[in-house]
């Protein structure tokens, strides 16, 4: 079987830690998701004799490689804080908010104002957007999220936003987080 000619493209795009996702509003993304899809073993193979690694998710594709460094490992465990805690902000805003959700920051800046919870949420947002308000701090994470390619931009006029299926990504990586029983006693609350 002949390699895909949409090849070259789908490696720019997980190259750069980007997902290709089903529910892209981008024709050109859906129709690499197509490619992959309905190529996916010989993609594989393409990829791993490079020492890159597709992977597939729920409606989404990215790579990954197998040997971590030390270094990478611990640069990964800072940004699993990181997701976790955005994660868990997003989740408290809207306990929906998954792969095809829609919302604004306005949305999200109304919650918080009568959202006790939320409200408190956001000092763990500022630890890693560096922002003092809390409007600058939400755009910041849309930003990160939208550049991680978690969210995109649907609609700049009223600046809706629609979550992605490789939002499924995070939601996978915290559910792999297991904390044996006879641990979660000494991890202090």
């Amino acid at each position: 079987m002949e390699i895909p000619k949409q090849t070259g493209d789908i490696f720019d795009l997980l190259s750069r830690g980007q997902f290709i996702c089903s529910n892209h509003s981008a024709d050109t993304v859906r129709r690499l998701y197509d490619v992959i899809d309905d190529n996916f073993e010989l993609l594989h193979d393409y990829f791993e004799a490079i020492n890159f690694t597709l992977e597939k998710g729920d409606e989404y594709y990215y790579f990954s490689r197998p040997r971590e460094l030390k270094a990478d490992l611990e640069k990964k465990i800072e940004a699993a804080y990181k997701w976790i805690d955005i994660l868990d902000f997003l989740k408290t805003f809207d306990s929906a908010f998954a792969a095809g959700f829609r919302f604004t920051p306005s949305d999200i800046l109304v919650r918080v104002q009568i959202d006790a919870v939320l409200k408190n949420k956001t000092d763990g947002l500022r630890r890693y957007t560096k922002e003092d308000t809390i409007a600058a701090s939400t755009q910041k994470m849309l930003d990160m999220l939208t550049r991680e390619g978690f969210v995109e931009l649907e609609n700049e006029i009223s600046s809706q936003y629609k979550v992605l299926s490789s939002f499924h990504y995070l939601e996978q990586l915290i559910l792999k987080i297991n904390i044996p029983e006879e641990v979660q006693n000494e991890i202090p609350q």
